[in-house]
Formats: structure tokens, C-alpha cells, sequence
């Protein structure tokens, strides 16, 4: 019977927990979390399920969201310079005035995403898929991308760093 009352209580306690503090916490399922404005710099979030989360201002600096899902994410305005985003599903991710200086995207999906006015300068694009992307007023100052780099149908390929 204790064994019970404790799991119950674990249990109750788990789901008063902020979405923040399940993050920091290691919790791989944070869909549709509420991270707005939170401080997740160099933290380790690589195979994280944030799928329709709100990062909107979120500070990910320098944080590895290698294998992440991020498919519909709002990351508006979020600090993402020099994250790691290798393999990362961003699929109709939000990332208008986002800052990927330096990030890492390289074999990222980010089909239909918006980076409208995002900062992707001197970021990793190898063997990304950005097909149907907004990248209007997108700063692509210095990319990496290759030739498996997937850009959308009516954009002007940048010249690629090597």
C-alpha cells in the first residue's frame, strides 16, 4: 500500500512539474511544452520530442538538438547560435528572426519551415532539406551546403562555403 501511495504521489508531483524544469529534468517527451523565453543554453536535448512546442525567444545557444523532433515548434525570435541540429526534424517549424548563426543542420529536415528573416550565416547546411521553406530576407552570408543540400523550388541557390 505505501508502494502505491508514493508512486501516486511521484506520479503528481511529475505533472505539477514546469515544462522547464522537466527539460533541465531530461524528460524526452516535451510535445507541445511551453519553453518561451527559457534558458536552455549548451543543454542537452538530441532526440527530444518537442513537437509544437513554444521556444519562442528561447535561448538554445550552443545546445544539441541532434535527432530532435521539432515538427511544427514555434521558435520565433529563439537564440539558436552554434546549437547542433544534425538530423533534426523541423518540419513547419516557425523560426522567423531566428538567430542559427554557426548552428549545425546539416541532414536537417526543414521542409515548409519559415525562416523568414532568420540569421543562417555561416551555418551548416550539408545535405539539408529545405524544400518549400520561406528563406525571404533570410541571412545566408557564408552557408556550407553541398550538392545534396534540397533548396525550394523557386529560390536562388546561394554561393555555398566549402
Amino acid at each position: 500500500m505505501n508502494r502505491v501511495v508514493l508512486l501516486l504521489v511521484a506520479v503528481l508531483m511529475g505533472a505539477c512539474a514546469s515544462d522547464l524544469d522537466r527539460a533541465l529534468a531530461g524528460d524526452r517527451n516535451l510535445s507541445g511544452a511551453d519553453l518561451s523565453g527559457a534558458d536552455l543554453s549548451d543543454t542537452n536535448l538530441s532526440r527530444v520530442n518537442l513537437s509544437g512546442a513554444d521556444l519562442t525567444g528561447a535561448n538554445l545557444s550552443g545546445a544539441d538538438l541532434s535527432s530532435a523532433v521539432l515538427v511544427n515548434a514555434n521558435l520565433t525570435g529563439a537564440n539558436l547560435n552554434s546549437a547542433r541540429l544534425i538530423a533534426t526534424f523541423l518540419s513547419g517549424a516557425d523560426l522567423r528572426r531566428a538567430n542559427l548563426s554557426y548552428a549545425n543542420l546539416s541532414t536537417a529536415l526543414l521542409t515548409g519551415a519559415n525562416l523568414s528573416t532568420a540569421n543562417l550565416s555561416y551555418a551548416n547546411l550539408t545535405g539539408a532539406n529545405l524544400s518549400g521553406a520561406d528563406l525571404s530576407s533570410a541571412n545566408l552570408r557564408a552557408v556550407r551546403c553541398n550538392a545534396t543540400t534540397s533548396w525550394p523550388a523557386t529560390f536562388t541557390r546561394p554561393t555555398c562555403a566549402p
